[in-house]
């Protein structure tokens, strides 16, 4: 591929290989992926648990579909040049199922997916009760989802449930099933020790990916504490949005009991900084061009 036309998938993968590990924060809207990228991050993230609860106001349960993710992260590639990886749960389907979200992923300019081995009637990832189908049949889904690309870049990550039921050896052969079967990287879920991620790495052979979620099973680690470990990717999935909502919660009782917004304003971000992160004024410069030049006497 060359230097004018590298594909979103090559621009995930250079990432990877550039900031070591590379942080991969959560934008749940077009919004604050451009506030994410001029921040300096150089990937972003689209969490299926985030479009359910945010977008459609719905639990992690397995109830969102393709439409709705597609819905977001279209927003978002539309809007930002950093590359985006997906949460597509379970693939939403059998093989055909598959292929057909990967081929969807590609057209609406998605860099990377991962994809989980839970069952189709899924749980969040920190929720007790999970269960995990057969490693031959993630395995499956792994192959039907890379033969499905039409670029050789774009990102199958594989990501593994099974160390919360079957435990830490199964999750390992599990990872190292699924990279023989063509995932190009790993994302063990809810872990639970900082020293399980060598041995993740060790088996894999991959790029892996640790998930670094507030309130969940796995301690807040450090960059730097999960780069000793041999982690190549750290996602800080919900950061954000969990941030946002608490936020909104606090103004709407504050408007309701105090009868004004006033106390809350200091918390706000400001009409400027809104406009810089979306380059208003560069839209009404354009308009005003567009005008002057309507206005031309004849």
């Amino acid at each position: 591929m060359n230097e004018t036309n590298k594909s979103s998938g090559w621009e995930f993968r250079n990432a990877v290989e550039k900031e070591r590990p590379l942080q991969v924060v959560g934008a749940i809207t077009a919004y604050t992926a451009r506030m994410a990228e001029a921040t300096g991050f150089q990937a972003l993230y689209l969490s299926g648990g985030g479009v359910a609860a945010n977008s459609l106001g719905m639990p992690d349960l397995g109830v969102s579909t393709m439409e709705d993710v597609l819905t977001d992260a279209r927003r978002i590639t539309d809007v930002t040049t950093l590359p985006l990886l997906v949460d597509i749960d379970t693939g939403w389907g059998g093989a055909f199922n598959i292929a057909r979200t990967i081929r969807s992923m590609e057209k609406a300019g998605v860099a990377a997916i991962h994809m989980e081995d839970q069952v189709g009637t899924k749980r969040c990832g920190h929720r007790p009760g999970k269960e995990v189908v057969p490693a031959e049949e993630m395995v499956d889904r792994i192959k039907a989802a890379v033969d499905a690309r039409t670029d050789p870049h774009f990102v199958v990550m594989a990501r593994t449930d099974a160390l919360a039921g079957e435990g830490l050896n199964a999750a390992l052969e599990r990872c190292a099933a699924y990279v023989e079967a063509g995932a190009d990287m790993i994302f063990a879920e809810a872990v639970t020790e900082i020293s399980m991620y060598a041995k993740f790495k060790e088996a894999a052979r991959v790029p892996i990916l640790a998930n670094i979620t507030e309130f969940g099973q796995t301690p807040l680690y450090t960059k730097d504490e999960l780069a000793s470990a041999g982690v190549d990717i750290v996602l800080y999935c919900c950061s954000a949005y969990r941030a946002m909502n608490a936020a909104a919660l606090k103004v709407y009782e504050t408007i309701r009991a105090e009868g004004t917004q006033q106390s809350v304003v200091p918390m706000m971000q400001t009409r400027a900084d809104l406009y810089q992160f979306l380059g208003y004024h560069e839209y009404e410069q354009k308009l005003d061009r567009l005008f002057a030049k309507s206005k031309q006497p004849e």
